[in-house]
């Protein structure tokens, strides 16, 4: 092959290598173009095609990025277990805790689903009964989420200790537990304190500091009540959430849908929005802040706020919707199976939720209180 090579004049092999570069380009750029116009295509079909940044919300879970790797994972069974997704950021605290991410079974659920240690080995199966695990642990715990926590460590013994305790989770129940199941197994000589500063009050069955361990990891509120997040006062399903369906109307027919709009102060002044920072442009007139302008997404405003019962809803309340992805849409609810959003289509405008329609098939029964 050097042989024939050496025999062809060079400049043939300099026209013939230019004339291959340029068949390869415009090969690659018909490639490009074919993609384009099939997105472009499919764009003008869809009802809504955002592609909005996934995310838990700034600052919520400070966890490594072996831990960050399995929120998909995690919002994956929290919807398929019907569980909040405002609890994702605590059960990855949770996970940072356990294991860091680490290993087969990153929940440390294989005693919870099994019986035993070990019976877990695939990573996927840890994050699905460990998510399970945490919403019955959750259920039972009465939505006493330090409870849930440390219940989750202990075993559902705990919770029923605490029921006949005050039936509110204390960190002196916590140790008074511990040394009390201490007493019945440290003859078997398995049990030890893990941390030292409970070795004085031999409190060394589980880790009666649990709750503590895994909070350093979640920087988000607990309420009184145990959840991770409230409603505003009165809730925007009230007297507030008329309000914000009247500042809502007031663009109607004034804005047009930019993927990724609404993120600027010249933005929102010409009239460009996308579904998640309309709905925080309507709150902020009713003085709710419910997120940052430039990092508003979706997936941050599923984390806010109080669930309730689709049966439930009230004017205002917010509503998700699984388009392209699960919560790919949200709007604020009117009454009447109708939402105050901002669609692909029409910008903002109100449309139907009701069964059989667009957005009515693709409604997920996710509803929020801010």
């Amino acid at each position: 092959m050097h042989i024939v090579l050496q025999l062809i004049p060079k400049k043939y092999l300099i026209g013939g290598t230019l004339i291959l570069l340029g068949l390869s380009g415009l090969l690659i750029m018909s490639t490009i173009l074919a993609i384009t116009g099939e997105f472009e295509k499919d764009s003008q079909q869809s009802e809504v095609t955002e592609i909005e940044g996934g995310g838990i919300g700034v600052g919520t879970a400070n966890v490594s990025p072996q831990v960050m790797k399995y929120q998909p994972l995690l919002e994956k069974y929290a919807q398929k277990h019907g569980l909040d997704a405002s609890y994702v950021p605590i059960m990855m605290a949770l996970m940072m805790q356990e294991s860091g991410g680490r290993g087969n079974d990153p929940m440390q659920s294989s005693e919870s689903f099994c019986g035993s240690v070990g019976c877990i080995s695939s990573p996927e199966l840890s994050v699905d009964k460990g998510v399970l695990h945490f919403k019955s642990v959750l259920e039972k715990a009465h939505y006493d989420l330090k409870l849930c926590l440390q219940s989750y460590n202990f075993g559902g013994g705990f919770i029923n200790y605490v029921m006949k305790n005050g039936g509110k989770y204390t960190p002196e129940l916590a140790i008074s537990f511990s040394q009390l199941q201490y007493q019945k197994v440290k003859h078997t000589g398995n049990y030890h304190c893990v941390r030292p500063e409970m070795v004085p009050y031999s409190a060394c069955y589980g880790d009666a500091l649990y709750v503590n361990a895994v909070l350093k990891y979640y920087t988000g509120t607990i309420t009184a009540d145990g959840k991770p997040a409230a409603p505003a006062s009165g809730g925007s399903g009230g007297k507030s959430g008329v309000k914000v369906i009247d500042a809502g109307k007031t663009l109607i027919g004034k804005t047009r849908y930019v993927f990724g709009g609404g993120r600027s102060q010249s933005d929102i002044n010409a009239g460009r929005f996308d579904c998640s920072s309309f709905v925080r442009w309507a709150f902020e007139q009713v003085g709710m802040n419910v997120g940052p302008m430039s990092g508003v997404t979706t997936d941050t405003l599923k984390t806010q706020g109080q669930a309730i019962n689709p049966k439930d809803m009230k004017p205002g309340d917010v509503v998700f919707f699984d388009t392209y992805k699960i919560d790919g849409h949200v709007g604020i609810y009117v009454g009447n199976n109708q939402f105050l959003g901002c669609q692909g289509k029409t910008g903002v405008a109100i449309a139907s939720m009701a069964k059989g329609t667009y957005f009515g098939e693709r409604f997920n029964g996710r509803v929020k209180r801010f």
